[in-house]
């Protein structure tokens, strides 16, 4: 630039404006510069010298006379910095903050559930709460009485690296023949099945684990132990409780190559339901059960034995699934959506 004052190379964008260049601002006026030469000199944005002359201006010779002063300039600049913060409404929404955290502690809900439910359910206005997002950074200012460390999805630790494995064998109709309108998770019906143990002892008593698709509804049943026959029994005990309706609750059942379930696709003789197996080594293709399991990790830690667990504490851990608002449910719980849908079955099938 031409000028022996110019400050632009040295400014960066955004940078507020200093007292000198308010001093030359009020000096280039005095010379009946024009608002663009000013802006030229000190390197900045001519609408930025627009509002601070507005800001700066006052009165003077009983308001015949407006005159820019760089003292009152600065002077409102400091008092709009002062209460220049972000505000958090955390006070004037206490009820609620108080609702999350009991939910989140006494019911292990998630802040999401929290604030949908809520919604859902009318018991505070829009005004009233905060959304999902300020929850979190809530969390992370420390400002509740929930940690990071109390959050078990956002200290997961990092996924190991897959590897192509081959040589595992399939025991029957693969994933791939299941109809492709299951994806969509739109029709009742379809589960996926999983074995969760304790130890590696086969003898060990496990949970057979299912997860309906659409509804989320998710049943762990104690088995004595690994073996296949263990697994049938357990879902012939839930074909006698559906009787003639076992075929619509359970149009199809997707499962792993584990040998636990080499004896699955006997179901098929006895009801009309289909069973498929996922690729090897590819939990992904069965995630809700998989998810699910995650789940219940928080309660049954991987090493401990099942059967140091009473049936009374797993029926607890199966309810508190079962009763989780879920946004994908419309903030609905799995018991919910599962009941309507079997009344839906029950009605129909009876007319």
């Amino acid at each position: 630039m031409d000028h022996v004052h110019s400050t632009t190379s040295e400014r960066k964008k955004g940078q507020h404006l200093t007292f000198e260049e308010r001093v030359i601002i009020q000096t280039r006026l005095k010379d009946d510069w024009s608002v663009n030469r000013i802006a030229e000199e000190i390197g900045c944005a001519s609408n930025t010298i627009r509002n601070e002359i507005r800001r700066g201006t006052v009165s003077l010779y009983n308001d015949n006379v407006q005159r820019y002063k760089a003292k009152v300039g600065q002077q409102t600049y400091e008092n709009n910095r002062r209460n220049c913060c972000r505000h958090y409404d955390l006070l004037e929404k206490s009820d609620f903050v108080a609702y999350v955290e009991t939910n989140f502690w006494e019911n292990g809900w998630s802040l999401d559930a929290c604030v949908g439910r809520a919604r859902v359910e009318g018991l505070f206005t829009r005004e009233q709460m905060v959304c999902t997002k300020t929850l979190y950074r809530y969390v992370q200012l420390g400002l509740l009485e929930i940690k990071n460390i109390d959050l078990p999805e956002k200290l997961k630790r990092r996924a190991r690296k897959s590897r192509s494995r081959q040589n595992k064998r399939v025991l029957g109709r693969s994933i791939e023949d299941r109809p492709k309108e299951i994806e969509n998770r739109e029709e009742f019906g379809h589960w996926e099945c999983d074995l969760v143990i304790g130890s590696k002892t086969r003898d060990e008593q496990a949970l057979l684990t299912m997860a309906e698709r659409k509804s989320r509804e998710y049943w762990m049943i104690p088995i004595p132990d690994k073996h296949p026959e263990s697994v049938m029994t357990a879902l012939e005990t839930i074909r006698g409780k559906y009787s003639e309706h076992f075929s619509e609750v359970f149009r199809t059942i997707t499962t792993d190559n584990g040998s636990e379930f080499a004896s699955l696709t006997d179901l098929e003789q006895l009801a009309d339901t289909l069973i498929y197996f996922a690729h090897p080594y590819t939990s992904c293709e069965k995630g809700t059960v998989e998810r699910h399991n995650g789940l219940i990790r928080r309660f049954i830690p991987k090493g401990k034995r099942i059967d140091d667990y009473p049936l009374e504490r797993i029926v607890q851990i199966e309810l508190w699934c079962n009763s989780l608002p879920r946004k994908i449910l419309g903030y609905r719980t799995p018991d919910e959506v599962f009941e309507a849908e079997l009344d839906r079955i029950y009605g129909f099938c009876a007319a």
